[in-house]
């Protein structure tokens, strides 16, 4: 299904693309409203006790992909929830979140950059993550594609090897050091399809990757580092043919098979938990022996 998705969003003119994007963020409005309305409110003892209940605990180093809107309304916005995820990690604990400045196809958005600023380029993965980039003590890794914010004892662990790297996924990436770290990733309101990056660590993990998942273009771009400095790079993007044949949740029944997933709720959203370590794993040794990928989720 999110193949066919793919595709058909390939073929839609930008411009309609948008206008069925705000619409559909209107309804979205609408409903929180009408959940605000009716003293429906999601406080922070609930999600507290939502995070808890999905196996978080205080030490934990844990990667949030998120939809705010379908946790439903929440009392306090994108810092409830934030201040919730920190209490249930705790201060031993890591909290990361995405914080790609670009919610699009990645060869569209490299072909129109010149530079990517570390410190004040938005997040566009969302208001939850963008809350999370601007507070005090949150450093965010220096991908022009695919920054990853963190706060922790070990947040420069996670974030400072991204820098110069080609590719995003790579061993010096915070997706595959959650992985070293034996973290976990909680998907909130999303899955797999429209929040799969951590699958990706897979196609750098192994040596010669059957499928042309890069654009062969490699692109100059300039990295503004926080403390000033302007890096000159060179990276990698997806090639969108490869990314219209993806079928992210055509993994799930195996993950979830395997023990590495497992559901819950948070507020209104539909949950998912990996263990990043079990899950990386499971990838490996499911593509080299049965040829599975997000790609061909029933082997090949």
């Amino acid at each position: 299904m999110s193949a066919l998705k793919n595709f058909i969003r390939s073929l839609v003119p930008t411009k309609i693309l948008n206008a069925y994007r705000e619409k559909k963020k209107e309804k979205q409005r609408k409903e929180l409203k009408q959940q605000a309305e009716r003293g429906e409110a999601a406080t922070f003892d609930q999600l507290l006790a939502d995070i808890r209940n999905c196996g978080i605990k205080p030490g934990d180093s844990v990667l949030v992909h998120s939809s705010f809107s379908k946790i439903g309304f929440v009392e306090g916005g994108p810092k409830t929830f934030v201040d919730a995820l920190l209490q249930a990690v705790g201060e031993s604990g890591n909290l990361l979140m995405p914080s790609s400045p670009n919610a699009g196809y990645q060869l569209d958005y490299i072909r129109n950059l010149t530079l990517f600023d570390v410190q004040n380029d938005p997040s566009r993965m969302g208001a939850i993550t963008e809350y999370f980039r601007t507070l005090p003590g949150v450093l965010r890794s220096e991908s022009p594609t695919e920054p990853v914010c963190c706060f922790g004892p070990k947040a420069d662990w996670f974030t400072n090897g991204h820098l110069g790297e080609e590719t995003p996924y790579t061993e010096n990436s915070p997706f595959a050091r959650l992985a070293e770290a034996k973290g976990k990733i909680l998907y909130v309101g999303v899955t797999l399809d429209n929040a799969g990056t951590s699958l990706h660590v897979l196609e750098d993990a192994v040596p010669d990757f059957k499928f042309p998942v890069y654009y062969p273009e490699v692109f100059p771009v300039s990295v503004k580092r926080t403390n000033g400095e302007v890096v000159p790079v060179s990276v990698k993007v997806h090639n969108p043919e490869q990314s219209a044949k993806r079928k992210c949740d055509g993994l799930l029944p195996l993950f979830e098979g395997k023990g590495v997933m497992k559901r819950s709720t948070i507020g209104k959203a539909k949950t998912l938990i990996f263990d990043a370590s079990k899950m990386l794993e499971t990838m490996i040794g499911e593509y080299q022996e049965n040829g599975v990928t997000m790609y061909t989720p029933q082997g090949s």
